[in-house]
């Protein structure tokens, strides 16, 4: 797991491919994270502004990490280019706090 510290903006990605491994975009894309205390945000891309497309298949959420503990993370994806992939991150806590 790779640690943040309070206050960053953490960049997730998440790549579509293809059986053969070619980038592709998927029908619809969907982006869920849940912050340590269990509150649970999802964006679709196109409707919401925070879901961007980098290139083709390649997409990304910037998440302001402002609570210590573990993040997760989950891409996913319907119809056409159909897949999910979930991740997580930890935020230390601020010796200021």
């Amino acid at each position: 797991m790779t640690w943040y510290d309070k206050g960053d903006r953490v960049r997730c990605t998440g790549t579509f491919t293809d059986s053969a491994g070619a980038a592709q975009d998927p029908t619809a894309i969907f982006f869920q994270f849940k912050d340590p205390s269990d509150n649970a945000t999802t964006y679709t891309y196109g409707v919401d502004a925070e879901l961007v497309k980098s290139s083709t298949g390649v997409y990304y959420v910037d998440v302001d990490a402002d609570e210590e503990g573990t993040w997760t993370y989950r891409f996913y994806s319907t119809g056409t280019g159909q897949g999910a992939a979930q991740s997580t991150f930890g935020v230390k806590k601020s010796e200021f706090d």
